[in-house]
């Protein structure tokens, strides 16, 4: 009896160790059945579901649709002087190089980047560095230069700055079309009002330092493929970029509002790669940081930036220039964590 006994169990064991191994096949083979259809998952992007698809993340708050801006239509333009001042400067913004690049039909003061390549869409995409609010809000004194700015003067400080250029007259043509342009476009926002979708995305900062050497892989999976190995760009035609330089002689310059990290990564987070939106994007936070490190560690055009800040307590905490009102190192202001550094001068 004992012997038989003995036989059943060794049985039951067997056949339960031939059930697990045949379990732990079938998981495999499920396994490799998902990473052949639907792919590995995406170690840069936000969260994603059992399915693989991206979910859209909560760190952007979808505003509620009727306070949420969008561009006027342009079939509104009215047909007349001013309607043919406005369609000109909204070609000179989608455009820029061919009028006023290093082979400009009208001028040759700009790198050959088009004000579009930071503008998205003309200067109309929701936090993609529109000009809604721009019309409302100027004149306003602003704390880089240290008095009140017109919207002339911040266009000029974008063809200066960001196309690494030379400034135009208040009067020239070309000025006079950007700047009723711009207007037209913020025309239906209320006077002192910034409206869901202004400007940039406000990304939240981290608790610990931007990494370059992190954004460098990121860089080559997610930017490369547009902007070049090499931060060149790609170019459209022999006049224009079609994808801008994101560092070298042709990119925007150390003055720029893009060589803050808090600007670079909030606009990568709404806008990058290429045709992502704002509720539906793709990199995670912390990505969008690290990738902004790596692409203003490297070189860009040089600029006298001694006249800005002129009360150097209101400089941002990213500014990666000193001299500082505070006992941060410099490494700290370009990379953070910048949590210490806006807490300390809360005090």
């Amino acid at each position: 009896m004992n012997t038989n006994d003995n036989s059943f169990q060794s049985l039951v064991k067997s056949i339960r160790a031939l059930t697990l191994l045949v379990a732990f096949l079938l998981g495999v083979i499920v396994l490799l059945l998902w990473l052949l259809l639907v792919g590995p998952p995406d170690l840069f992007s936000a969260t994603t579901n059992p399915t693989g698809k991206k979910k859209q993340v909560a760190d952007i708050a979808k505003p509620p649709v009727d306070t949420f801006w969008h561009a006027p239509d342009t079939s509104k333009i009215p047909h007349n002087e001013l309607g043919e001042r406005i369609r000109y400067g909204r070609k000179l913004v989608a455009n820029t190089a061919y009028y006023l690049g290093p082979e400009g039909v009208v001028a040759k003061i700009t790198n050959g980047m088009n004000c579009q390549n930071c503008h998205l869409d003309a200067g109309t995409k929701p936090w993609g560095n529109n000009y809604v609010a721009v019309a409302a809000t100027y004149p306003k004194f602003r704390a880089r230069s240290g008095a009140m700015e017109s919207i002339t003067k911040r266009v000029n400080d974008c063809i200066e700055r960001s196309l690494n250029g030379t400034k135009l007259d208040s009067l020239n043509r070309e000025m006079l079309a950007l700047v009723a342009y711009i207007t037209w476009v913020g025309s239906e926002v209320p006077k002192g009002k910034s409206p869901a979708g202004s400007g940039i995305y406000v990304l939240k900062k981290m608790s610990r330092p931007a990494d370059p050497q992190k954004g460098k892989i990121i860089y080559a999976a997610k930017c490369a493929s547009c902007h070049g190995n090499n931060g060149e760009g790609k170019k459209a035609d022999a006049a224009t970029y079609q994808y801008p330089p994101l560092w070298g002689d042709h990119s925007y310059n150390i003055g720029a509002g893009l060589y803050r990290l808090s600007r670079f990564a909030g606009y990568v987070k709404a806008n990058m790669p290429f045709g992502v939106n704002w509720d539906t994007p793709q990199l995670s936070d912390e990505a969008c940081w690290d990738v902004a490190a790596f692409v203003n560690s490297q070189p860009h055009p040089n600029k006298d930036i001694s006249a800005d800040w002129p009360d150097i307590s209101k400089k941002p905490s990213d500014h990666p220039f000193g001299p500082f009102s505070d006992s941060f190192p410099m490494l700290q202001h370009k990379y953070g964590p910048f949590g210490p550094i806006d807490k300390a001068h809360k005090k």
